[in-house]
């Protein structure tokens, strides 16, 4: 026999073995798959073969696949039912069920967050909101949910984005005092370049965040032609009254006597209905970690922006389809433990628009200690 007919024949032999009628897809193990033995197939027809056997193995690890995303998307299953029947629903998103499920009603309408094959709406919502509610990590959510890190940023984002687009605001209104103003600093990452400009009284950068709210405990916006009242620390306005210095304040302090004149009245009904910001802001820190804490965040100052606003909005929505009322208990207990109110103001020049807020202030004094008078 000559080298062509001996190679034929060997070669005849080796294609007898691999389609053996005794070999099946199913004695294919892992150690196979992925370490098999080499295969020494000469010619054209030796190629043939190896795309047979890759195409075996594509189709044992695509059952694979496939059996480990089900099994994934079983336990994602389990969860949100686990979490939306348990009676922990507040603990982990901060609300309770008919509210969560308004909410997520609400965002679907919008557009903005949407179900898909693989998640729906409550998964994406809820996983925003235990977020921002226990100031956890992506990788954290990750591991819980069994989704990848890339999968829980993408739908993070999609909530946050819904709520910057939907923002909303509201108004309260007590004669022409539409509520109340203050500031508050939340921790913020930036470059270190550019921390000296967001460093403040703290150790740490942070954004330095103005506020109103009105006396329904809802943040508002600023409205012209009506007035906020500011504590110490503001400039005296037409559009923001500040207490009387030099004079007593806090609420506390009239625990112990009534007001003896039109300054001091003016200062104790300044002090009742501007604590409304104060209790927002308590109530808002308790809620949501993630804005509260003195660590960095972990996520960009831009970032965190758009996560106090989506915070201030969720704030609104609870208070008015879900309010906490043992949160509010516990800051207006700490509220009524402090008594470190600063009185002091900043230099401010008397100038006309100085002069024209005096003067509302004083008539605005003067009128309720008539009043207060024949009472």
């Amino acid at each position: 026999m000559d080298n062509e007919n001996i190679e034929d024949a060997n070669l005849e032999d080796r294609t007898n073995v691999i389609y053996d009628s005794e070999f099946q897809v199913g004695q294919i193990t892992s150690t196979d798959l992925y370490h098999p033995e080499p295969i020494q197939i000469p010619t054209r027809a030796g190629k043939m073969h190896q795309l047979y056997l890759l195409e075996l193995i594509s189709q044992h690890r695509h059952r694979q696949i496939n059996n480990d995303n089900l099994e994934r998307e079983l336990r994602r299953t389990q969860l949100i039912t686990q979490l939306l029947e348990s009676e922990k629903c507040r603990d982990v998103i901060r609300m309770g069920l008919e509210a969560f499920s308004q909410l997520c009603q609400k965002l679907r309408r919008t557009g903005r967050v949407k179900d898909s094959t693989r998640s729906t709406v409550e998964e994406q919502v809820a996983k925003f909101l235990h977020i921002i509610g226990h100031n956890v990590k992506t990788r954290t959510m990750s591991f819980f949910f069994h989704r990848s890190e890339e999968t829980i940023s993408r739908h993070f984002h999609n909530v946050l984005h819904a709520f910057y687009r939907e923002r909303e605001t509201s108004s309260g209104n007590h004669l022409d005092c539409i509520g109340a103003i203050d500031g508050t600093h939340s921790r913020v990452k930036v470059p270190r370049v550019d921390a000296p400009r967001f460093r403040g009284r703290k150790d740490h950068p942070t954004q330095n965040v103005l506020a109103a709210c009105g006396f329904d405990m809802k943040f508002t916006y600023v409205l012209s032609g009506k007035f906020y009242l500011g504590d110490a620390g503001f400039m005296l306005k037409p559009v923001i009254l500040t207490p009387y210095r030099s004079v007593q304040y806090h609420l506390k302090e009239y625990s112990l006597r009534e007001p003896q004149n039109p300054k001091e009245l003016f200062n104790h009904r300044h002090s009742s209905l501007r604590n409304v910001i104060e209790r927002c802001f308590g109530v808002l820190n308790k809620r949501f970690p993630i804005i509260a804490g003195d660590t960095e965040p972990y996520y960009s100052f831009e970032t965190m922006r758009n996560i106090f606003l989506a915070c201030c909005i969720l704030h609104n929505f609870f208070m008015g389809v879900d309010v906490d009322q043992s949160i509010i208990d516990e800051v207006d207990r700490e509220l009524l433990q402090e008594c470190n109110i600063d009185r002091s103001q900043p230099i401010q020049q008397r100038d006309e628009e100085y002069r024209h807020a005096a003067l509302l202030r004083d008539n605005i004094a003067v009128k309720m200690w008539n009043v207060y008078q024949t009472l």
